[in-house]
């Protein structure tokens, strides 16, 4: 059997690595491109030394090969491109016959205004929102199956998302009044140099950013007013606050609900037990046993991510916990996870010994 020929566009980024540090690790793969406009000419394992002899393929730009080109002889091509560059690229790649992963924020969102006002940019091709499926497989598993672009959610929003939804779809708490305070490693700013990102800027701090109309704000909000049951019809709006702490790569949710009406007799045992039934039998979606509490430490390196809740006698409040890594299941490794779904390969192929160590 021929093996799936998978492009990468942005390869050098954190997320690029990310997908060629998955993917050699896929045994339906074959790696055809790789593509960096800073580093083109030059081995990838000339930029990640890690991988020498594991990937020396050499980086192209988009000038030495186009993305005409790329699309026509590719089956899949992944883009780990900035927002507003995607929007402009996706369009000839599929043109051209290829089914897209993309990174961007740029066909996240069925509502287009809702994308310009978060992103602040006019959307070249808006009607291709209609179409493209949001790469979460634990909620759009059988869409994925026939996309021909899948966008792949932000980190804050998966991390979020797998939290709430049990809750939400089943209408067991309020769509109103949900806190959520998140926070990420370092890597979640990408590949770049910026003094707010230094070394010596960073060691030793904690701090919030973006408190006020985050893009992944908005983000999470849609998914969850798609998936809600409130027979009002109220959107849900989250108050959502990203952080940024000073480790490489993780993120960490607290996330805080009153339970509704519908939630009788709640208590600890049946908030976990929401998390138990709804994902049972997924394969990455790991709910702690009682007592344990998610750590970004124990998801490091992978596509898991470990979720777990309590409810707060004392306050009225349903607490909601969750941990991935933020180029694992918040980014690349999640998109792998898409790609096996929509390659009708088991979703853990590749997956299950992307890990790392202590």
């Amino acid at each position: 059997m021929n093996k799936i020929k998978v492009s990468i566009i942005g390869s050098t980024g954190y997320v690029g690595a990310e997908l060629v540090h998955g993917f050699i690790a896929h045994p339906e793969v074959e790696l055809l491109y790789l593509t960096s406009e800073s580093f083109k000419g030059k081995k990838f394992s000339d930029i990640y030394p890690v991988y020498r002899g594991i990937c020396d393929k050499i980086l192209v730009s988009s000038e030495e090969v186009s993305y005409d080109t790329i699309g026509k002889e590719s089956d899949l091509v992944i883009t780990a491109l900035p927002h507003g560059v995607s929007s402009k690229v996706v369009p000839v790649l599929l043109k051209a016959g290829a089914r897209v992963i993309d990174h961007s924020g740029d066909f996240r969102y069925k509502d287009v205004a809702t994308y310009e006002k978060s992103y602040k940019l006019t959307h070249p091709a808006p009607e291709l929102l209609k179409e493209a499926v949001y790469g979460l497989p634990e909620i759009h598993r059988d869409l994925l199956k026939d996309a021909k672009l899948t966008a792949n959610p932000g980190c804050y929003p998966t991390c979020s998302i797998i939290a709430l939804a049990p809750f939400i779809e089943k209408g067991l708490i309020e769509t109103e009044g949900i806190i959520i305070d998140a926070t990420s490693g370092v890597t979640g700013a990408g590949r770049k140099e910026k003094l707010e990102y230094s070394y010596c800027e960073l060691d030793e701090s904690f701090k919030p950013y973006g408190v006020s109309g985050h893009r992944h704000g908005t983000e999470i909000n849609e998914q969850l007013s798609f998936l809600s049951k409130d027979e009002t019809g109220k959107s849900v709006k989250a108050a959502f606050t990203p952080h940024l702490a000073p480790f490489k790569r993780g993120m960490l949710a607290s996330i805080y609900a009153r339970p509704s009406k519908l939630f009788e007799g709640v208590d600890s045992a049946k908030v976990r037990g929401v998390l138990d039934s709804r994902y049972e039998g997924e394969p990455f979606v790991r709910v702690l046993p009682e007592g344990i509490l998610p750590d970004v430490k124990c998801v490091n390196g992978s596509n898991y991510i470990d979720v777990t809740g309590i409810y707060d006698e004392d306050t009225g409040f349903i607490k909601l916990f969750s941990a991935q890594d933020n180029l694992g299941k918040g980014a690349a490794l999640q998109a792998i996870q898409a790609f096996n779904a929509m390659f009708g390969f088991p979703e853990q192929t590749g997956l299950q010994t992307v890990v790392r160590g202590v």
